[in-house]
């Protein structure tokens, strides 16, 4: 079952890439006290999660970030090393915090995997973008395999109003 809007992200970890190395970042310290739109991709590299998803969070950051959140993040099951270097290839500033959730943790308790075998991708997360206040789903937009509308940062801006 997928999470839902009133629901409380789980306890999970995620990787990330620093100027000091791969380091860990839990949801605890990622969400406590902090409202956060949180987007995830199937996967980092790919057409439409980089021509697309990707593209309309790098224009509309700093009018997110207007909008009260503390932290704009994207998530793909891919290894830290892989989004690290999606960073470089497309130019997504820093501000733009990048997650691994290489063993599908935390997309597995929160009930969005995709089976993307049939593309020899394996298992990895659905198409989505959350509004987290203080750990407490506010919005949640999921995609229908190949489309960008309720995830995109446009509808995650109307949301937030």
């Amino acid at each position: 079952m997928s999470i839902k809007i009133g629901d409380t992200i789980p306890e999970a970890s995620f990787k990330q890439m620093t100027s000091d190395g791969i380091v860990d970042i839990s949801t605890r310290e990622l969400f406590e006290g902090k409202k956060v739109v949180l987007f995830a991709v199937p996967g980092a590299l790919t057409p439409t999660c980089s021509e697309v998803h990707m593209p309309g969070f790098v224009e509309h950051l700093e009018s997110l970030k207007a909008k009260d959140v503390d932290t704009v993040a994207c998530l793909a099951v891919n290894d830290v090393f892989v989004i690290n270097e999606w960073r470089k290839v497309r130019s997504i500033p820093d501000g733009i915090l990048l997650l691994s959730d290489g063993n599908c943790e935390f997309t597995s308790k929160v009930g969005l995997e995709l089976d993307a075998s049939r593309f020899g991708m394996g298992t990895r997360s659905r198409r989505y973008a959350a509004v987290v206040d203080d750990g407490v789903v506010k919005y949640l937009g999921v995609e229908p395999a190949g489309e960008v509308g309720v995830s995109g940062a446009e509808a995650v801006l109307e949301e937030l109003g």
